[in-house]
């Protein structure tokens, strides 16, 4: 069966990368991509933040397997290019655009405050992914003024003092859409794991490009920024008892000098621990951040069948959470416990970042399984699955970053992978 649906999924997933390519539209100056096949009523038209950078990794291994380098060029590049044609002066980016606008929920630049969240830290990363493939980062020096000023605004308006730690400025729009330590939580008061791995890595791209583009002063300079993340990360985020790094609450009451109440011994930390069992808290694996020891810890929770470990992959969310769900929802979409592709995904790149090859073997094997059987029953993959039984649940049509299975079997196969930076 693993042979078929190998075979089935390579045919679908390079048949069907094309249709995911847009030409210039309304606002859009450059070509783009898309989520979806433009027959799907969903994700088919606008060009999405953190799709955008997981789509161009896909499309990366459908160019190495059709020996067409370069084949899909202008529209990767296109999609860098229309978010830094919209970044404002301040370095605010837009999370989504349309040929008619782009999506908003407030004012998100220095008129509201820059009390919006605006797009993941990953432009950096697609950049950095795109100039390795095709061998020089020539193309983005004129640009690089504007990324530098999109990284400095979340060092400047998304950064916690107290912990060093980036957090979402409300719960819109943040990726992991219900995400119980984000999800209907005060604004500015989490400290995501997710976001932070992200920006992590955003700081270690920015280092890259400069290096590539001859500027080891500004590359290291940015690498140093890097570094500052993940000690404040160690610090505040690790927690030794449970072996995992979980999301910091940092919405915590300011110190009164002259409340007696507090004064003979005010409180000494600057976030707790939001103790949620999310599958994003194994992103510092991705992201390389975790020590050895620590992923060695991190390991033994995601082989736990009672909280993560499924028969398809990741549960998103620990079976034992009371928060636990796989009702189908598409506003927020479900992040509660169904499997998606792109947390299968990201987990599987960190275990092998770790040496845990037979897990990630193992988990490539399932998504495989989870998408050809998909593929042969339905004609199509979805958004997020059933963990324990492999059911789809939502979006016939989805594609996005599902297409990170080609990677996962190149890996299976002893082929080349097409890895993000």
């Amino acid at each position: 069966m693993q042979e078929r649906w190998r075979q089935e999924l390579s045919t679908f997933v390079r048949a069907r990368s094309d249709r995911m390519t847009r030409e210039p539209e309304g606002i859009l100056a450059h070509p783009y991509t898309v989520p979806s096949d433009p027959d799907s009523p969903y994700y088919s038209h606008a060009l999405w933040d953190w799709d955008s950078w997981t789509i161009s990794i896909a499309l990366g291994q459908v160019e190495r397997d059709t020996d067409r380098p370069g084949h899909f060029a202008e529209y990767e590049r296109g999609s860098i290019l229309n978010f830094l044609d919209h970044t404002d002066a301040d370095g605010v980016m837009p999370i989504q655009l349309s040929p008619s606008g782009s999506l908003q929920h407030g004012e998100s630049g220095r008129a509201g405050g820059f009390r919006q969240n605006m797009h993941k830290p990953v432009l950096a990363q697609h950049a950095a992914l795109l100039s390795r493939r095709a061998g020089s980062a020539e193309w983005m020096r004129p640009h690089l003024h504007v990324l530098e000023t999109f990284l400095e605004r979340y060092l400047t308006s998304h950064l916690h003092a107290g912990t060093g730690l980036a957090y979402w400025q409300t719960d819109f729009a943040v990726g992991v859409d219900n995400d119980p330590s984000v999800y209907y939580r005060p604004d500015r008061s989490t400290a995501a794991i997710f976001l932070n791995s992200l920006l992590y890595r955003e700081l270690l791209a920015a280092g890259y490009l400069h290096e590539e583009l001859g500027d080891p002063v500004a590359a290291n300079r940015w690498r140093g920024r890097a570094q500052d993340l993940a000690d404040a990360l160690h610090a505040s985020a690790w927690d030794e008892r449970d072996g995992t790094f979980y999301s910091v609450d940092i919405g915590l009451r300011g110190i009164d000098p002259d409340d007696w109440l507090h004064r003979g011994a005010p409180r000494h930390w600057s976030g707790l621990l939001l103790r949620v069992d999310s599958w994003s808290s194994f992103l510092p694996m991705w992201a390389g951040l975790a020590s050895q020891v620590q992923a060695e810890r991190m390991v033994e929770r995601y082989r736990d069948s009672r909280t993560f470990h499924a028969n398809y992959g990741v549960r998103t969310l620990s079976r034992l959470e009371k928060g636990f769900d796989l009702r189908a929802s598409n506003n927020p979409s479900n992040w509660l416990g169904p499997v998606w592709g792109i947390s299968n995904y990201l987990v599987f790149r960190g275990l092998l970042k770790y040496g845990f090859v037979d897990d990630a073997r193992d988990l490539a094997e399932k998504t495989v399984a989870l998408f050809g059987a998909d593929l042969e029953a339905n004609g199509s993959l979805h958004e997020y699955y059933h963990p324990d039984t492999g059911e789809p649940i939502i979006t016939h049509g989805f594609q996005n970053w599902n297409f990170l299975a080609l990677t996962m079997i190149a890996f299976l196969e002893d082929r080349a992978p097409v890895w993000e930076f």
